[in-house]
């Protein structure tokens, strides 16, 4: 399911509201702008002053695709990838070319136009190795912004918390304004731990959830390129290629059975 991180970080809000109700507190008390001033913006200043302007401006835009999902479908590029190695096999790797130009994804294109080029599959692997580390790295880049967010977020809290302690101590001649006063000072707490542990971390480990299957994917392409480039059997291939996908998903919507593999046993 593509919605499941916002669905979690719903859920785990409302948890906290209905707790909070069956209590018998009353949700609108967690409201205080002040200390959601504090929260945002000294949780958002510090992360910034940790990383470039380039990156951070990444954030929201990284937010949004972990509420998406990802759409990536490696079965489905299993197939794909036979087809083109059955036909590199029959007439050659310069009968591919009409093909690379069909392809949407760059990274595969760029690999099968080196091949069909006839650059040296060694080089066709050290190039398409930096472009899948490249990648990596600004994977964890992005999702390591919302790791750090939400470090600094529970102690932003804090700070806020102890600044609202400061001002109960300065009125305690009004002892009637305390109990607010207090309740209200650990708000800032509240808003910094929950915004961390319900929000800015769960986004992050989608992140690099998400960066793991796309790096797993192309992992599995530079091997299929290699192995066109190679001339291996598409039958051999298309076992090799689905070790990367999990049994569940091989073949797209088929069964097992179903599967790029299994057709290429069935037609053999």
């Amino acid at each position: 399911m593509k919605a499941i991180t916002a669905i979690g970080i719903g859920v785990a809000f409302a948890a906290l509201f209905l707790a909070a109700i069956m209590e018998g507190t009353n949700p609108v008390t967690f409201l205080n702008i002040p200390a959601l001033i504090l929260i945002t913006g000294g949780t958002v200043g510090a992360t910034m002053a940790s990383t470039n302007f380039r990156s951070f401006m990444t954030a929201p835009k990284a937010a949004i695709m972990s509420f998406k999902g990802t759409s990536i479908n490696s079965a489905g590029s299993i197939g794909q990838m036979v087809e083109l190695s059955e036909k590199a096999r029959r007439n050659g790797l310069l009968a591919l070319e009409e093909d690379v130009a069909k392809i949407d994804d760059a990274f595969t294109r760029k690999g099968l136009q080196l091949v069909v080029d006839g650059t040296d599959s060694d080089l066709v692997h050290a190039i398409l190795e930096s472009e899948i580390d490249g990648l990596a790295a600004r994977h964890a880049q992005v999702a390591g912004l919302f790791t750090t967010a939400g470090g600094f977020a529970p102690t932003v809290g804090i700070i806020g918390t102890v600044m609202g302690l400061i001002h109960v101590l300065q009125n305690l001649a009004a002892p009637a304004e305390l109990g607010p006063a207090i309740s209200g000072a650990f708000i800032a707490t509240l808003y910094g731990v929950s915004s961390a542990n319900l929000m800015l971390l769960p986004i992050g480990n989608k992140l690099k959830e998400m960066s793991a299957v796309e790096l797993n994917h192309r992992t599995m392409v530079l091997d299929a390129i290699l192995s066109i480039q190679a001339g291996d059997n598409p039958r051999v291939l298309a076992e090799k290629l689905e070790s990367f996908v999990p049994p569940a998903d091989r073949g797209g919507e088929k069964s097992e059975n179903g599967s790029p593999a299994a057709e290429l046993k069935e037609a053999a």
